[in-house]
């Protein structure tokens, strides 16, 4: 069976329209990103920043060129904490919220 629309431009869309989806969206790339799956926390802040704030103003905002943002939340990418930080801060504060780490027992 065919798909009749790719999969990222649907969650681009959802995330755009549905402010809890790009929450939650944020919430699992930092529950991934300190669980240690920092590619999969990559490839959910590409999405969340394509559908939130845009390469072209998270460069504006974080003063990085924005190919080089492209690059850090590739598959492949490896940005150094202080970019990860500045992204994170950059759609958190777009999305109008704060992270808050809590540790709990294994399952």
């Amino acid at each position: 069976m065919a798909l009749t629309r790719d999969f990222k431009e649907t969650v681009k869309d959802r995330a755009a329209r549905d402010p809890a989806f790009a929450k939650a969206m944020l919430d699992e790339a930092a529950t991934a990103f300190l669980n240690g799956e920092p590619h999969v926390a990559r490839l959910i802040l590409r999405d969340l920043v394509n559908a939130s704030v845009g390469f072209e103003s998270l460069a504006a905002e974080t003063n990085r060129p924005s190919k080089s943002l492209h690059r850090m939340l590739s598959e492949k990418g490896n940005p150094s904490m202080d970019n990860l930080a500045a992204i994170f801060g950059v759609v958190r504060r777009r999305l109008g919220v704060a992270l808050e780490a809590n540790s709990v027992e294994p399952a």
